[in-house]
Protein backbone atom coordinates (compact mmCIF):
# COMPACT_ATOMS: atom_id res chain seq x y z
CA UNK A 1 0.00 0.00 0.00
CA UNK A 2 1.42 3.57 -1.00
CA UNK A 3 2.15 5.60 1.97
CA UNK A 4 2.85 9.55 1.86
CA UNK A 5 6.33 10.05 3.13
CA UNK A 6 7.40 13.50 5.24
CA UNK A 7 10.54 13.70 6.11
CA UNK A 8 11.87 17.50 7.85
CA UNK A 9 15.66 18.51 8.82
CA UNK A 10 17.09 21.82 10.03
CA UNK A 11 19.50 22.97 7.73
CA UNK A 12 22.48 25.42 8.97
CA UNK A 13 21.61 27.94 6.33
CA UNK A 14 19.27 30.76 5.23
CA UNK A 15 16.07 30.20 3.51
CA UNK A 16 17.42 32.07 0.48
CA UNK A 17 20.94 29.89 0.40
CA UNK A 18 18.39 26.48 0.76
CA UNK A 19 16.66 27.64 -2.12
CA UNK A 20 19.47 28.52 -4.20
CA UNK A 21 20.70 25.08 -3.88
CA UNK A 22 17.41 23.18 -5.13
CA UNK A 23 16.81 25.96 -7.80
CA UNK A 24 19.97 26.35 -9.04
CA UNK A 25 21.69 23.29 -11.65
CA UNK A 26 24.94 24.00 -10.93
CA UNK A 27 24.02 23.50 -7.38
CA UNK A 28 21.63 20.71 -8.17
CA UNK A 29 24.59 18.93 -9.84
CA UNK A 30 26.84 18.81 -6.67
CA UNK A 31 24.39 17.76 -4.35
CA UNK A 32 21.65 15.97 -5.92
CA UNK A 33 21.79 15.00 -9.74
CA UNK A 34 24.49 14.16 -12.51
CA UNK A 35 22.74 16.51 -14.20
CA UNK A 36 20.44 18.90 -13.91
CA UNK A 37 18.15 21.60 -15.91
CA UNK A 38 15.71 24.53 -13.96
CA UNK A 39 14.12 27.43 -15.95
CA UNK A 40 11.72 28.67 -13.32
CA UNK A 41 7.98 28.66 -13.06
CA UNK A 42 8.70 26.15 -15.95
CA UNK A 43 11.34 23.22 -15.84
CA UNK A 44 12.65 21.44 -13.18
CA UNK A 45 14.74 18.35 -14.52
CA UNK A 46 17.14 16.02 -13.27
CA UNK A 47 18.80 13.24 -14.45
CA UNK A 48 21.70 11.04 -14.47
CA UNK A 49 23.53 8.13 -12.79
CA UNK A 50 23.12 9.26 -9.40
CA UNK A 51 18.85 8.99 -10.19
CA UNK A 52 16.55 6.45 -9.99
CA UNK A 53 15.54 6.06 -13.78
CA UNK A 54 17.95 8.26 -14.81
CA UNK A 55 18.22 7.38 -18.39
CA UNK A 56 16.45 10.93 -19.05
CA UNK A 57 14.54 13.70 -16.97
CA UNK A 58 11.09 12.25 -15.99
CA UNK A 59 9.99 15.44 -13.49
CA UNK A 60 7.31 17.69 -14.80
CA UNK A 61 6.96 20.91 -12.55
CA UNK A 62 4.21 21.85 -10.65
CA UNK A 63 4.35 24.94 -8.29
CA UNK A 64 7.72 26.93 -7.53
CA UNK A 65 7.32 30.19 -5.19
CA UNK A 66 9.77 31.22 -2.77
CA UNK A 67 9.13 29.12 0.36
CA UNK A 68 8.03 25.74 -2.37
CA UNK A 69 8.87 23.91 -4.96
CA UNK A 70 6.24 20.95 -6.25
CA UNK A 71 7.41 18.59 -8.92
CA UNK A 72 5.62 15.80 -10.04
CA UNK A 73 7.89 12.73 -11.25
CA UNK A 74 7.32 9.35 -13.07
CA UNK A 75 8.67 6.36 -11.29
CA UNK A 76 8.20 3.28 -12.75
CA UNK A 77 5.54 4.15 -14.70
CA UNK A 78 3.81 5.66 -12.21
CA UNK A 79 3.67 10.17 -11.87
CA UNK A 80 4.19 10.58 -7.85
CA UNK A 81 4.88 14.06 -6.48
CA UNK A 82 7.71 15.27 -4.73
CA UNK A 83 7.34 18.85 -2.74
CA UNK A 84 10.00 20.59 -0.65
CA UNK A 85 8.65 23.32 1.82
CA UNK A 86 11.16 25.87 3.56
CA UNK A 87 10.81 27.78 6.31
CA UNK A 88 12.94 30.25 8.17
CA UNK A 89 14.26 28.54 11.92
CA UNK A 90 16.67 31.09 13.76
CA UNK A 91 19.70 31.89 11.64
CA UNK A 92 18.75 28.04 9.24
CA UNK A 93 15.90 26.74 7.62
CA UNK A 94 13.37 24.23 8.15
CA UNK A 95 13.01 22.18 5.58
CA UNK A 96 10.13 19.61 4.71
CA UNK A 97 9.76 17.11 2.50
CA UNK A 98 6.98 15.50 0.98
CA UNK A 99 6.43 12.24 -0.92
CA UNK A 100 4.08 10.51 -2.59
CA UNK A 101 3.66 7.14 -3.71
CA UNK A 102 5.86 5.55 -0.99
CA UNK A 103 4.99 1.68 -0.55
CA UNK A 104 7.33 0.06 2.53
CA UNK A 105 6.74 -3.28 0.75
CA UNK A 106 8.41 -1.88 -2.47
CA UNK A 107 11.47 -1.21 -1.04
CA UNK A 108 11.97 -4.25 1.08
CA UNK A 109 11.03 -6.82 -1.84
CA UNK A 110 13.23 -4.49 -4.41
CA UNK A 111 9.96 -4.84 -6.81
CA UNK A 112 10.10 -1.19 -8.02
CA UNK A 113 12.16 1.14 -8.15
CA UNK A 114 9.64 3.92 -6.26
CA UNK A 115 11.05 1.87 -2.78
CA UNK A 116 13.98 3.54 -2.99
CA UNK A 117 12.06 7.08 -2.57
CA UNK A 118 12.74 7.14 1.48
CA UNK A 119 16.55 6.53 1.32
CA UNK A 120 17.21 8.53 -1.98
CA UNK A 121 15.77 11.61 -0.81
CA UNK A 122 17.21 11.26 2.76
CA UNK A 123 20.97 10.58 1.48
CA UNK A 124 19.87 13.74 -0.70
CA UNK A 125 18.95 15.95 1.81
CA UNK A 126 22.05 14.88 4.34
CA UNK A 127 24.10 16.11 1.01
CA UNK A 128 22.16 19.04 0.84
CA UNK A 129 22.83 19.71 3.67
CA UNK A 130 26.31 19.24 3.78
CA UNK A 131 26.09 21.14 0.70
CA UNK A 132 24.79 24.81 2.04
CA UNK A 133 27.34 24.44 5.41
CA UNK A 134 30.11 23.75 3.02
CA UNK A 135 30.81 20.19 4.29
CA UNK A 136 31.77 17.45 2.51
CA UNK A 137 29.76 15.22 1.05
CA UNK A 138 28.35 11.45 1.29
CA UNK A 139 28.88 9.55 -1.70
CA UNK A 140 26.09 9.22 -4.00
CA UNK A 141 24.25 6.36 -5.06
CA UNK A 142 25.18 5.60 -8.28
CA UNK A 143 21.82 3.71 -9.99
CA UNK A 144 23.73 1.85 -12.93
CA UNK A 145 26.06 0.20 -10.75
CA UNK A 146 25.87 -3.24 -8.64
CA UNK A 147 29.68 -1.84 -7.16
CA UNK A 148 28.37 -0.55 -3.41
CA UNK A 149 31.46 1.06 -1.96
CA UNK A 150 31.53 4.41 0.01
CA UNK A 151 34.36 5.94 1.98
CA UNK A 152 34.55 9.28 3.77
CA UNK A 153 36.83 10.61 6.45
CA UNK A 154 36.15 11.59 10.19
CA UNK A 155 37.61 13.99 12.39
CA UNK A 156 38.05 11.71 15.14
CA UNK A 157 40.02 8.71 16.69
CA UNK A 158 39.37 5.55 15.12
CA UNK A 159 38.95 4.05 18.56
CA UNK A 160 35.87 6.45 19.15
CA UNK A 161 34.38 5.88 15.77
CA UNK A 162 34.65 2.40 16.61
CA UNK A 163 32.83 2.66 19.76
CA UNK A 164 30.12 4.73 18.16
CA UNK A 165 29.72 1.57 15.46
CA UNK A 166 29.56 -1.30 17.71
CA UNK A 167 27.87 0.11 20.88
CA UNK A 168 24.03 -0.52 20.89
CA UNK A 169 23.09 2.88 22.22
CA UNK A 170 25.49 5.29 20.60
CA UNK A 171 24.38 3.88 16.80
CA UNK A 172 20.96 4.42 18.18
CA UNK A 173 21.23 7.68 18.88
CA UNK A 174 23.43 8.89 15.55
CA UNK A 175 20.90 6.53 13.49
CA UNK A 176 17.86 8.09 14.84
CA UNK A 177 16.56 4.54 15.19
CA UNK A 178 16.53 1.00 17.86
CA UNK A 179 19.38 -0.70 16.86
CA UNK A 180 20.52 -3.73 18.90
CA UNK A 181 24.18 -4.81 18.77
CA UNK A 182 25.99 -7.81 20.00
CA UNK A 183 29.47 -7.25 19.04
CA UNK A 184 30.94 -10.46 18.52
CA UNK A 185 30.92 -13.00 15.94
CA UNK A 186 27.49 -14.95 15.58
CA UNK A 187 25.98 -11.64 17.50
CA UNK A 188 22.35 -10.03 16.13
CA UNK A 189 22.75 -7.38 14.71
CA UNK A 190 19.05 -6.02 14.76
CA UNK A 191 17.17 -2.91 12.97
CA UNK A 192 14.56 -1.68 15.71
CA UNK A 193 16.15 -3.54 18.28
CA UNK A 194 16.32 -7.08 19.84
CA UNK A 195 12.41 -7.22 20.16
CA UNK A 196 11.57 -6.68 17.04
CA UNK A 197 11.85 -10.80 16.72
CA UNK A 198 14.52 -10.32 13.53
CA UNK A 199 18.39 -9.23 13.48
CA UNK A 200 20.85 -9.94 11.16
CA UNK A 201 24.02 -11.84 12.11
CA UNK A 202 27.37 -10.61 12.62
CA UNK A 203 29.64 -13.04 10.38
CA UNK A 204 33.03 -11.41 10.84
CA UNK A 205 34.76 -8.78 13.20
CA UNK A 206 38.18 -7.36 13.85
CA UNK A 207 38.10 -5.12 16.84
CA UNK A 208 38.57 -1.58 16.07
CA UNK A 209 38.75 -2.65 12.63
CA UNK A 210 36.20 -4.34 11.03
CA UNK A 211 32.52 -5.46 11.11
CA UNK A 212 30.59 -7.20 8.73
CA UNK A 213 26.74 -7.80 8.91
CA UNK A 214 25.29 -10.35 6.75
CA UNK A 215 21.11 -9.84 5.93
CA UNK A 216 19.98 -12.41 4.12
CA UNK A 217 18.97 -11.48 0.47
CA UNK A 218 20.30 -8.05 0.50
CA UNK A 219 23.93 -9.53 1.10
CA UNK A 220 26.28 -8.46 3.80
CA UNK A 221 27.33 -5.01 4.96
CA UNK A 222 30.85 -4.35 6.09
CA UNK A 223 32.38 -1.43 8.02
CA UNK A 224 36.45 -0.99 8.04
CA UNK A 225 38.21 1.68 9.84
CA UNK A 226 41.62 3.02 9.37
CA UNK A 227 43.55 5.91 11.17
CA UNK A 228 45.07 8.27 8.79
CA UNK A 229 46.60 11.37 10.07
CA UNK A 230 44.58 11.03 13.59
CA UNK A 231 41.59 11.23 11.60
CA UNK A 232 39.44 7.97 10.70
CA UNK A 233 39.00 6.47 7.19
CA UNK A 234 35.52 4.57 6.83
CA UNK A 235 35.16 1.92 4.21
CA UNK A 236 31.35 0.59 3.76
CA UNK A 237 30.85 -2.25 1.33
CA UNK A 238 27.58 -3.95 0.16
CA UNK A 239 28.47 -7.47 -0.98
CA UNK A 240 26.55 -10.62 -1.75
CA UNK A 241 23.47 -10.06 -3.01
CA UNK A 242 21.64 -10.54 -6.40
CA UNK A 243 23.72 -7.97 -8.73
CA UNK A 244 20.30 -8.02 -11.15
CA UNK A 245 18.70 -6.12 -8.13
CA UNK A 246 20.46 -4.23 -6.45
CA UNK A 247 19.57 -3.45 -2.60
CA UNK A 248 20.14 0.11 -3.24
CA UNK A 249 16.90 1.14 -0.53
CA UNK A 250 19.24 -0.97 2.13
CA UNK A 251 22.37 0.93 0.89
CA UNK A 252 21.01 4.18 0.16
CA UNK A 253 20.08 4.59 4.30
CA UNK A 254 23.32 3.18 4.87
CA UNK A 255 25.21 5.52 3.78
CA UNK A 256 22.50 8.45 4.50
CA UNK A 257 23.57 7.29 8.15
CA UNK A 258 26.85 8.06 7.86
CA UNK A 259 26.25 11.75 7.50
CA UNK A 260 25.28 11.74 11.61
CA UNK A 261 28.28 9.36 12.14
CA UNK A 262 30.36 11.82 11.15
CA UNK A 263 28.77 14.88 12.99
CA UNK A 264 28.45 12.52 16.12
CA UNK A 265 31.42 11.90 16.30
CA UNK A 266 33.34 15.19 15.49
CA UNK A 267 30.94 17.98 16.98
CA UNK A 268 30.81 18.24 20.89
CA UNK A 269 27.51 19.93 20.90
CA UNK A 270 25.90 17.44 18.29
CA UNK A 271 22.30 17.35 17.75
CA UNK A 272 20.69 15.18 14.49
CA UNK A 273 19.71 17.33 11.87
CA UNK A 274 16.35 15.42 11.35
CA UNK A 275 13.53 16.51 13.23
CA UNK A 276 11.02 13.86 11.86
CA UNK A 277 11.47 10.03 13.22
CA UNK A 278 10.56 8.99 9.52
CA UNK A 279 14.16 8.47 9.04
CA UNK A 280 15.80 5.84 6.31
CA UNK A 281 15.93 1.63 6.81
CA UNK A 282 19.16 0.37 6.90
CA UNK A 283 19.72 -3.22 5.94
Amino acid sequence: MSEPLTVRARLAAPVDAVRRALTDPAELRVWLAEQAEVELPHRYEFWGRYTPEGDAPHQRLLHADERTLRFAWTLDGVETTTEFELAPEGAGTLLTLRQSHFDMAEAMSGSSIRGVLQTFWALSIANLAAHVAGEPLLPRTDFTSADLRAELTIDAPLDRVWTSLTDSEQASAWFGYPIGIEPWVGGRYAMGGFETGYAAKVVDLDPGRTISVDWGPVGVSTWELAESAGKTKLTMVQSGFDETNPPYPAWCGNVAGLFELRRFNELADWQPIWVSAELPTSA
